[in-house]
């Protein structure tokens, strides 16, 4: 069973967790990873396909649209993430919970449930942060979830939390949430209404540790950190066992080799997870969305990606960017290129419908046309056999 104790980890990021970021995490040296937030009833739409092409196992749901491939909801490289990847669940249903772990448990090391993050997405139906005014619903989740797929299983169920109002009301939940059988808790040291600018709040932390310990539960915390080097010394700094864990998130979305001692800069960045996303055929949209978040904003290169509509641009670009960051060739003529040809392309299927619009329009009038030549020569010989 996978153990979290001292282990620095990777964040469930919305399109931020996809494969080429988990996996650019892990060769940087994250000791885990944590998948997307994924809804249990979206879950359960998918069908699990082994995909022979990339040594990968999909979770996917069939296109609505003929013709149209189906879309991958969660994608697992078991080569590089076996023992080090945890499924982070959306739920608000003991039994939907436990469905949907079953469908998946078999492919990643540990099922944990969000119970923390406070945007629409994820609260809706109750579920993220709204589980923290519903402790009854979480406990109820969480020990069905120990009980029906953890034990049976050997794997580990495990929750993530923001800090509530107290330290006192913190504490209340955490004995709870630590006496449902869970094998590590993640503490996001914030409340529900604070952003992630705010500094976060670390002072529970201690007693909340002293807690997991009676019960046998590893502790992680969240917030702010902004590198391995940078977590060690607030773990120093504040006095805390080295058995604490740490869970990075934005910093990492920015840089995913801060799990390095010495983490890559930008550019070097930008290659190393353009060169996963090939090996896993990742979709422009996701590709383009996370080079932006790579990319400074000050960087002539942030307004490039932001204009690539397709791979071949987002390569095209890439190949500009020298070892020193700086760059090669401008690629403002060849994207103008790109939209001038995409703009011809459309002109053209534009035209193309207009004129099977009028070439069916001619056929009907000329359909019409014979009709009613027929219906006029039936009429004129019943009239001349009257």
């Amino acid at each position: 069973m996978v153990t979290f104790a001292g282990k620095l980890v990777l964040a469930p990021m919305v399109r931020a967790g996809e494969l080429p970021t988990r996996l650019l995490a892990l060769k940087y040296g994250a000791d885990l990873v944590w998948s997307p937030e994924i809804i249990d009833k979206k879950l359960l739409q998918c069908t699990r396909q082994v995909n022979d092409t990339l040594k990968t196992i999909d979770f996917v749901v069939p296109s609505v649209k003929d013709g149209k491939p189906p879309t991958v909801v969660f994608r697992t490289f078991a080569e590089l993430e076996r023992g080090k990847i945890i499924f982070q669940m959306g739920t608000s249903t003991p039994s939907l919970a436990v469905e949907a772990a079953r469908k998946v448990i078999q492919d990643v090391d540990g099922i944990d449930i969000n119970a923390g993050c406070p945007k629409h997405f994820s609260i809706h139906a109750g579920m993220g942060a709204a589980l923290l005014q519903t402790p009854d619903v979480l406990c109820k989740i969480l020990t069905s979830l120990v009980e029906q797929i953890g034990k049976p299983n050997s794997k580990p169920i495990s929750v993530k939390i923001r800090i509530l109002d107290s330290e006192d009301l913190t504490l209340k939940l955490v004995r709870r949430l630590c006496a449902t059988g869970i094998s590590n808790l993640t503490v996001h040291c914030r409340t529900t209404p604070m952003r992630n600018r705010q500094a976060p709040i670390r002072d529970y932390l201690p007693r909340i540790y002293e807690i997991c310990q009676a019960h046998g539960v590893s502790l992680i915390m969240n917030g702010a950190l902004q590198n391995r080097l940078h977590f060690y010394e607030i773990r120093k700094e504040m006095g805390l066992p080295t058995d604490i864990g740490g869970m990075m998130a934005d910093c990492a979305e920015e840089n995913p080799t801060v799990f390095s001692e010495t983490p890559l800069r930008w550019f070097h960045v930008v290659k190393n997870y353009l060169e996963i996303a090939h090996q896993f055929d990742h979709n422009v949209s996701n590709v383009k969305y996370m080079l932006t978040r790579m990319t400074p904003g000050k960087s002539k290169f942030y307004q490039f990606f932001t204009r690539c509509k397709t791979m071949r641009e987002v390569d095209h670009v890439a190949a500009q960017l020298s070892d020193e960051g700086t760059m090669v060739c401008d690629p403002t003529l060849f994207l103008d290129q790109c939209r001038q040809q995409e703009k011809e392309a459309k002109n053209r299927a534009n035209q193309a419908h207009s004129q099977d619009g009028k070439h069916n329009a001619n056929s009907n009038f000329q359909k019409r046309h014979l009709l009613d030549t027929r219906d006029s020569d039936l009429s004129q010989s019943k009239k001349s056999k009257h």
